[in-house]
């Protein structure tokens, strides 16, 4: 209904503009330059009306009256166009063509008309304001191409399209760059995005110099084409920028002229669909139903030039030296080529000689695994053989197979399974030039026809096969190539290193900017399968007609291929044998086992170690795992159990990190490039387990057919899975993608220990990684994953990466030693023993608190009870050894006062009584006789003792003063001991008669008198007069 009232209003306006004009005076008739016919909408039953728009309204009158059209669904056959004014289908003319139903756009010398470019920021801030920093970025038009933008702002190139019946849009793109984010996708009239999968809306990446194809169904009605690139732009590398031509749009009810061949191109006969390139030295205008030749004395022109260019004089870059195949005499000429097509004119002022050839030069010798026989030509050994390209091919011994591969270090020829091929993105002027040449002990990159050619060179292997004693089961490399090479530059050339497994896609491994100096690569295959690996050296991307950079080159000195399932052998490597007796044959080795080079058997290697690839047989071939790491059975790889024991002094922690999970997140930022781009750097780190629990890090802006469930699995062709690696996350933007992106993954730990092997041109050594856990028990056990203030991107220089982890799942393992016991109060008999942490606690899982425990116990009143008795007997017995001891001491003191009181008086010595010298005794008798002693307190409680006994001895101590008829120090004291066996000291003489006091020895001291009365008898009995003693020892002999 909307489209007939449409249609009725707008005849309504052409009814009243005819009725205006009739009216009109003095208007001149209308005539066919003065205007043009065009359908009405379509109405509800697919009718349409044809009416005449004037050039110039009211300029003339008479226009024609409008009058029933085609169907709407009708359309011309490709090469005719629909002439409206018979509404018949009409062949095109020569020098234009026409698809009928469809458009094609392969001109781009200028942006054609319909084509916008609209440049927007990826950030997704919208305090940010990026669009001035983007004002220079859109898809620039470069004559038989469009070139997308080289940054990461989102440019996009929109095109509508309105279709009367279902149709379609291919078109040929290049995109060569995973740094970009190339996506494809319609909208309708209402902005509304159409169903689109996404293998259809996200385009994969091409090999370099190739284009792929592209198409997508379209509905009827409106439709708006987006051709939009962005990325994130962190590196200093130029970013290759993706290229797009010969968009064809089908669907187009129909087409009311032809469209001329564009300049360079022409089509001969009328109702043509395409137009041709012109051929070689020849060119063409615009619209050109033929090509015009050149004169190629002075000119030339290449394949679909729309004007001839005059020759120049030859130089050294227009030629270049190639070496024959050696002949029977075993020699090689240097030979000197034009490059082709030759351009340069010879014999001119300022020209350059072709150098003559034919010098001889002796042939390299043949490379490992193959022999001469004498030929001219290299041949490989026979299976089972092997040989070092100098000698003939020897059988491998007993009990050793060959090693299969490649190994290429002379360069006399291209080997069988290599080839060579140039290519150019704008042209296929160097289709047919080779792009590698053999220089003997090098390969180096060609001529080419100019400057941004490709020069590839490839390598096909059709499969691996691993030793015999290897086993398939275990190993995680199946080969490996190793190259060694150099480019000398003076642009911005570029070598590339690539490979395509199972001829799906192309994909670069590495790639080397500017001048390189000779260096060695290795690339390892993970698997078993075809593989075609690749070279590419591009000395400049930028297209240009003078030869500037011709010198520069790529060289290559050796290639080696191992384990290729139809190489050569050049040497031989033991193997296990069979446990039959006599048996030579070779078997293949359990998992993880080892060849003893003694008995030539299979030997697993020792608990916790890896058996390392391409190993030379012995049990060196096992390497030990690191520090708190093992070896999973099959002995492939080391990993960690996360449990840790950590020794301090006498102290031994334990940890389980298993509560940490697999693996951990961290998201910092956000952070924004240069030109505005909002991006976050995402590490996902897995500090346990093997391969079934490592971290992924996926890449969906080159694979987003990838689905969600896929991506979490790693099953993409996109992602890196090792312990720690690092993505780059842009969010979703309603300005640009409409789905977070990640790309740019990279990894940053592929063992244990957390070192990857894999270096870069940064990081030479690889990069390393410390993941530092700290224990906090107030935290989950995923806890927060940071990394430090000073390194916000985890790295300071690129290459070490420090995180911090703090969690609860980081504390040590519960023991007996992280908890004590409280005893409760004695309550009726009993007592609860209760079990508590030690705070803080620091500890988690491990072992659990006992129960709580009530128990028996004893009154405090027993205990009280037994104190004090204890101390009441004690107190008595210090009572009753204290007036012992002070009585005994009495006595002492009373005595040695009573000799000090007499101490002042004269001494007088009695000559009897005090100083005699008995019959029978000498004087040198009694010299040896003599006894000093010095009193102290325990003689005294001795002597005190031994009178309690009976026997009576008395202790003085003498104070002596100098006596000049002294022979000892007056200084010393001596102790005088008296003994007898009477209860009183008699002073009748009669007693000598039984008794005999013996005097030893007598000193006098000084001169006074010392009369001291002995207990047990009268003061007028007996008194002594005697001297101060130095000791007197009295002895009772029997008559």
């Amino acid at each position: 209904m909307r489209s007939s009232a449409r249609f009725v209003a707008r005849c309504a306006l052409i009814l009243y503009t005819l009725f205006f004009i009739d009216g009109s005076k003095g208007q001149r008739q209308c005539t066919e330059t003065d205007y043009y016919y065009e359908y009405t909408e379509c109405d509800s039953t697919g009718s349409r009306w044809r009416v005449a728009i004037p050039q110039n309204p009211g300029s003339c009158t008479g226009l024609p009256q409008p009058v029933r059209g085609t169907e709407c669904t009708f359309s011309c056959r490709a090469g005719e166009f629909l002439e409206m004014s018979a509404q018949e289908c009409t062949q095109c003319a020569a020098g234009s063509y026409s698809l009928g139903s469809g458009i094609r756009f392969d001109q781009w010398d200028t942006m054609p008309a319909g084509f916008r470019s609209m440049a927007t920021s990826l950030g997704n801030d919208p305090k940010r304001d990026a669009q001035p920093t983007c004002n220079s970025s859109s898809w620039v038009p470069q004559g038989n191409y469009l070139e997308s933008n080289r940054d990461e702002c989102t440019v996009s190139l929109i095109y509508a399209v309105h279709l009367k019946k279902q149709g379609s849009v291919s078109f040929e793109y290049q995109y060569p760059d995973k740094s970009l984010l190339f996506e494809f996708f319609i909208q309708n009239d209402q902005c509304q995005e159409m169903d689109q999968s996404t293998d259809t809306k996200w385009l994969q990446l091409t090999n370099h110099g190739e284009w792929g194809t592209h198409t997508v169904n379209l509905k009827s009605g409106t439709n708006i084409l987006y051709w939009r690139t962005g990325g994130v732009v962190m590196r200093s590398s130029v970013v290759k920028p993706v290229l797009l031509k010969n968009i064809q749009i089908e669907g187009v009810a129909y087409t009311s002229e032809c469209f001329p061949c564009k300049p360079g191109s022409f089509s001969r006969i009328p109702g043509s669909s395409t137009c041709e390139s012109c051929p070689r030295d020849t060119y063409s205008g615009h619209g050109a139903s033929s090509c015009t030749p050149c004169n190629t004395t002075t000119e030339y022109a290449e394949e679909g030039s729309s004007a001839c260019k005059n020759r120049p004089p030859c130089s050294k870059k227009d030629y270049f030296q190639i070496h024959t195949p050696c002949d029977h005499e075993g020699k090689t000429q240097v030979i000197y080529k034009w490059i082709e097509p030759k351009i340069c004119l010879e014999g001119i002022s300022g020209a350059e000689a072709l150098p003559e050839s034919g010098e001889q030069e002796e042939c390299p010798p043949c490379n490992p695994g193959f022999y001469n026989n004498d030929t001219a030509t290299c041949s490989p050994c026979p299976t089972g053989t092997y040989s070092d390209g100098l000698k003939p091919c020897h059988q491998c011994p007993a009990g050793t197979e060959p090693i299969l591969g490649y190994e290429y270090k002379w360069w006399n020829v291209l080997p069988s399974n290599m080839k060579t091929s140039c290519f150019n993105v704008g042209n296929t002027k160097c289709d047919r030039m080779n792009g590698w040449e053999a220089a003997r002990d090098h390969i180096h990159s060609g001529a080419g026809s100019s400057d941004n050619d490709y020069l590839i060179l490839n390598i096909h292997v059709p499969g691996f096969k691993l030793p015999t004693s290897v086993s398939s089961q275990s190993v995680t490399e199946f080969g490996r190539i190793t190259f060694e090479f150099e480019t000398s530059c003076m642009g911005d050339c570029e070598f590339y290193f690539m490979m395509d497994i199972n001829r799906k896609s192309t994909t670069v491994v590495q790639s080397w900017e500017k001048t390189q100096k000779r260096q060695t690569y290795t690339h390892t295959m993970s698997k078993n399968a075809a593989v075609s690996y690749t070279w590419a050296f591009q000395r400049t991307n930028q297209p240009s007609d003078v030869r500037w950079y011709v010198n520069d080159v790529a060289r290559i000195f050796s290639i080696t291929v191992t384990n290729a399932v139809d190489g050569v052998s050049s040497s031989c490597r033991a193997c296990a044998l069979s446990t039959q007796p006599s048996s030579s044959a070779c078997v293949p080795c359990p998992p993880g086992h080892y060849i003893d080079t003694l008995t030539s058997k299979c030997l697993e290697c020792p608990r916790n170690s890896y058996l390392e690839p391409h190993a030379t047989p012995g049990s060196d071939a096992c390497k030990a795992c690191g520090p708190a790491s093992r070896s999973d059975k099959d002995h492939r790889l080391c990993y960690s159990d996360c449990h840790f024991t950590h020794t301090e002094g006498n102290v031994t922690l334990t940890f389980d990190f298993s509560p940490l999970g697999s693996a951990g997140s961290l998201m910092n930022g956000p952070k924004f490039t240069s030109k505005g781009t909002k991006y976050f750097h995402m590490f996902n780190i897995s500090l346990c387990g093997g391969q079934d629990r490592m971290a992924v890090c996926t890449d969906n802006t080159t694979d987003m057919s990838v689905s969600s469930s896929q991506s979490e699995k790693a099953e993409g062709s996109s992602y890196v899975k090792t312990f720690i690696c690092q993505s780059t996350i842009i969010p979703a933007s309603r300005q640009g993608f409409h789905a977070a992106l990640s790309s740019q993954s990279i990894n940053l730990a592929d063992t244990f220990l957390g070192k990857s092997f894999e270096g870069t041109s940064s990081c030479e050594s690889g990069r390393s990684t410390v993941v530092t856990l700290r224990c906090n028990p107030d935290m989950s056990t995923k806890g927060v994953l940071s990394v430090p203030s000073q390194c916000p991107e985890g790295t300071c220089d690129g290459c070490t990466f420090h995180f911090f982890w703090e969690s609860s799942g980081a504390c040590p393992t519960c023991t007996v030693r992280d908890y004590h016991l409280i005893e409760g109060v004695c309550k009726g008999g009993q007592q609860d023993m209760l079990y508590v942490w030690t705070e803080p606690k620091l500890c988690i899982g491990g072992v659990t608190l006992p129960d709580k425990k009530t128990v028996p116990c004893q009154s405090m009143e027993f205990w009280v009870h037994l104190g004090a008795g204890t101390g009441i007997f004690t107190a008595v017995l210090l009572v009753c050894l204290t007036c012992y001891f002070w009585k005994k001491n009495k006595r002492l003191e009373y005595k040695y006062s009573r000799l000090v009181m007499s101490a002042n008086k004269e001494c007088e010595m009695p000559v009897a009584d005090s100083c005699a010298v008995m019959e029978g005794e000498n004087e040198g008798d009694m010299d040896d006789e003599v006894v000093y002693t010095k009193p102290s307190l325990l003689g005294k409680l001795k002597a005190i003792a031994s009178k309690g006994n009976g026997e009576r001895y008395e202790n003085v101590q003498l104070n002596s003063s100098h006596s000049k008829a002294l022979v000892w120090n007056s200084n010393t004291t001596y102790t005088v001991h008296k003994m007898t066996r009477s209860t009183s000291y008699p002073s009748d003489s009669s007693m000598l008669e039984s008794r005999t006091l013996h005097l030893r020895m007598t000193v006098c001291r000084r001169s006074g008198n010392v009369k001291r009365r002995v207990p047990g008898t009268s003061s007028s009995s007996h008194t002594e007069t005697m001297t101060s003693w130095t000791e007197i020892r009295l002895r009772q002999i029997n008559t």
